[in-house]
């Protein structure tokens, strides 16, 4: 089973951001930061450090895939 780390989701949304920054009067972050916020605020709520990537939905799990994939080209 593969994991997340509370480190590389945090990196991911902040990746995302600046692809993508906030826009609309709200502040509205984009689809792929959107995604990723709700698996983050649940491993701070909980205390968790890592989570399996197979907990996430569609959408966040591709977004940190792509995150990932960009990383490591870098």
């Amino acid at each position: 089973m593969l994991y997340i780390t509370i480190q590389e989701l945090e990196a991911a949304i902040n990746y995302w951001r600046s692809q993508s920054p906030s826009s609309g009067d709200e502040l509205r972050l984009c689809a792929q930061a959107a995604a990723l916020a709700k698996p983050y605020a649940l491993m701070i709520v909980q205390g968790s450090q890592r989570m399996p990537l197979d907990v996430l939905d569609e959408s966040a799990r591709e977004a940190i895939q792509k995150f990932i994939k960009t990383s490591q080209t870098q």
